[in-house]
């Protein structure tokens, strides 16, 4: 699309070339229509963004956050990054590719944050990738503050002279959210290109930048598309809290006017047991995409959200004549660590 034909509903616009970044995304994504899982589930009309095709590492929504965090990274003259994350990660993988693509360094901490997993769950699908990108990483146990751990890692490594970016869990700070007003910018800008309009965009949420940052982006336009976080770990009360808090720095770093909390969507009711657990509704999600529309969804992130997305048209929450716009985070590599609940 070229770039005079990419207007905005009321012509707003950001100008993210005053950031720091680095090119390391497939952009525009897709938007693709799914007839026949709307056809199955009887309306409304679905469609699907697919940042799955971010192409970093076999692609995913982190891909979007790593191009300004890398890219304050290297304007920093920092020579190895650290995150943390649980252990199929999709942000440390991707992570560790961008470290690769950038002559970098990785470190990452992963926490044991998923409960009665066997051996192999950590050294099949992202955690085979890690090591693949040559990442080094140490493991922690579950309900620790792992930013806090893996702040103090970055201080050691500083004491042994390495020049340390630190990336927060999920990439989810007003730096790497920049990577989803520019997707909310992207997507308005495709709607002006096709014509197309969306009631509702529907999504995984969970470390919260990619839900901030599409809502501040959208804001920050004026482009009226709410965003319906379908949460993966925390109740609603403590998500919608957390999500309204980084859409506040993020709309404050983008100089934008702030965003009330009556603009940030949470549906809790797709959790099940926890982070990182499959409940039915999650491998029904999975087990429907792939025979409906032929597209993998991953167990932690993009299944749950597409359980969200399900159960709430089965519910009558959306009209029959809405367009939905479901966003794919990637992750389809951890499907591999979770084979058993999947044949």
């Amino acid at each position: 699309m070229a770039e005079a034909e990419m207007v905005t509903r009321n012509g707003a616009r950001i100008d993210f070339d005053r950031f720091p970044r680095t090119a390391l995304c497939h952009q525009p994504t897709p938007i693709e229509a799914m007839p026949r899982l709307s056809a199955h589930l009887g309306g409304p009309t679905l469609f699907i963004k697919r940042d799955d095709c971010t192409g970093l590492a076999t692609g995913g929504n982190k891909t979007r956050k790593l191009e300004f965090l890398v890219g304050e990274a290297l304007a920093q003259g920092a020579d190895m990054l650290v995150t943390q994350g649980a252990v199929q990660s999709n942000h440390v993988r991707q992570t560790a590719a961008a470290a690769c693509k950038m002559g970098m360094a990785c470190h990452v901490l992963l926490e044991r944050r998923v409960p009665d997993r066997d051996a192999s769950y950590e050294t099949t699908g992202n955690v085979l990738l890690d090591n693949l990108f040559g990442a080094t990483h140490e493991f922690r146990g579950p309900g620790l503050d792992m930013n806090a751990e893996a702040e103090a890692v970055v201080e050691q490594l500083r004491a042994k002279g390495h020049k340390v970016y630190f990336i927060p869990g999920g990439g989810s700070n007003p730096v790497g959210a920049l990577g989803y007003a520019n997707c909310a910018q992207e997507i308005a800008d495709q709607c002006a290109h096709t014509g197309q309009s969306f009631d509702w965009l529907v999504m995984g949420t969970g470390s919260t930048g990619t839900q901030a940052g599409l809502v501040a982006g959208f804001s920050a336009i004026g482009y009226d598309l709410p965003v319906m976080g379908v949460s993966v770990r925390q109740p609603k009360a403590r998500q919608v809290a957390a999500v309204h808090g980084l859409t506040q720095r993020t709309a404050e770093k983008l100089g934008a006017e702030a965003v009330p909390e009556s603009k940030i969507f949470v549906d809790d009711g797709y959790v099940g047991e926890g982070y990182g657990i499959p409940a039915e509704s999650t491998l029904e999600a999975i087990r429907l995409l792939a025979r409906q529309e032929g597209l993998l969804l991953d167990p932690v992130y993009s299944a749950k959200g597409m359980a969200g997305l399900i159960g709430m048209i089965r519910q009558g929450f959306f009209k029959p004549s809405d367009n939905i716009l479901f966003l794919h985070t990637g992750g389809a590599t951890a499907l591999f660590a979770y084979e058993d609940q999947l044949t």
